[in-house]
């Protein structure tokens, strides 16, 4: 694998741990077992059978729990603990065939990238949840489903796309960050209004 191919697989498995975590892991793991993809040798664990059943039943968990309103949020901050540094550390194996100094900045890098796809992932979803139907929901996990397939796809077959794109994507999350934490401040502030009792001396409630 060239130094290309090696950097964009780095950054495209750092961009999809950020919302598909165990479904990259299945995903690459099963390429690289059935010699689709010829993985680096530090990458190769994730091609063993427990790594394998362990991706596997936790990508089923996630896909059917990122389709329900409000615990799709709930699950995403428990993944928030997870991701990054799995995103990490998948960036870090992508470019074993590397000197150790390419290997820790691709380990930084893909840290970096993986908060930004998580934090797009989740602020999303913190804002359609404010909506109570739940199609909206279903569209965009459905969406990002087939976002992880076509992403990997480019940088596994057209690196240089990818990258472009992926800079694309993270000028894009520069943008929307500040707006995201004005959002997630409406909303604290909302709810810790609602969750404050009167103030004393203010109308009775009606009879």
């Amino acid at each position: 694998m060239d130094a290309l191919s090696s950097w964009a697989l780095a950054a495209g498995l750092a961009w999809a741990s950020g919302f598909r975590l165990y479904a990259a892991v299945f995903a690459v793991g099963m390429l690289g077992r059935y010699d689709v993809l010829d993985l680096p040798a530090s990458l190769a664990v994730i091609e063993h059978p427990w790594v394998l059943v362990a991706s596997g039943v936790l990508l089923v968990g996630e896909f059917l729990a990122d389709k329900v309103p409000a615990f799709d949020s709930l699950w995403d901050a428990l993944n928030t603990f997870v991701r990054i540094p799995a995103g990490a550390f998948l960036a870090w194996g992508a470019m074993g065939e590397s000197e150790p100094a390419a290997q820790v900045a691709a380990a930084l890098l893909g840290g970096f990238v993986t908060s930004g796809t998580h934090l797009f992932k989740s602020g999303g979803r913190a804002f359609l949840n404010g909506s109570p139907e739940p199609l909206s929901n279903w569209t965009a996990s459905f969406g990002e489903d087939g976002l992880l397939v076509v992403g990997l796809w480019l940088a596994i077959q057209h690196p240089w796309v990818f990258l472009v794109l992926l800079v694309v994507f993270l000028v894009f999350v520069a943008w929307l960050v500040p707006k995201l934490f004005r959002l997630f401040g409406r909303v604290f502030r909302r709810l810790r209004a609602a969750a404050s009792p009167p103030a004393a001396g203010g109308p009775a409630p009606p009879a």
